[in-house]
């Protein structure tokens, strides 16, 4: 086998057709775009959004600036703080099940965050979602322990 050899699957490449070349071509004089309209002059559609007499769809929804969409996969968390935590006896462990028994949670099933406001004096073992990097330092300053909790 040789490169002149070589051909391409026979149906794979189509010749283009070749429009406007005279009536006895079959697509000569309205090169196939039938007599007058908008579709038979060069350059039809108009703009991309015109929707032929109907709002455009760009303009049908609400106008909000800057705000974009709400991202679909985005994690909303329960936001504790540590002088929230103050309350706790010293030593007593802190979980997601122990905070919602105690009313200090907005949504039950939501993944628990703990952030850094306030100050704790009690050591406590905490374990949470997710904590902060002046939480967590405050946390095993007063002689606690943090755990980090996985997000099912």
């Amino acid at each position: 086998m040789k490169l002149n050899d070589l051909v391409p699957n026979e149906k794979s490449k189509k010749e283009r057709k070749r429009l406007g070349r005279g009536i006895a071509s079959g697509s000569g004089k309205t090169s196939g775009r039938g007599t007058k309209g908008q579709r038979s002059r060069s350059g039809e559609g108009g703009k991309l959004y015109r929707q032929g007499g109907n709002l455009p769809f760009f303009r049908r929804l609400p106008f909000k600036r800057g705000e974009g969409f709400t991202p679909p996969n985005q994690v909303e968390y329960n936001e504790i703080n540590l002088s929230q935590l103050e309350r706790f006896a010293a030593n007593s462990e802190v979980t997601p099940e122990i905070l919602a028994e105690q009313k200090m949670l907005h949504k039950n099933g939501n993944p628990v965050v703990i952030l850094g406001r306030g100050e704790l004096s009690v050591p406590l073992k905490v374990r949470a979602h997710r904590v902060t990097k002046g939480a967590r330092e405050k946390i095993e300053a007063a002689g606690g322990s943090v755990e980090i909790l996985s997000i099912e």
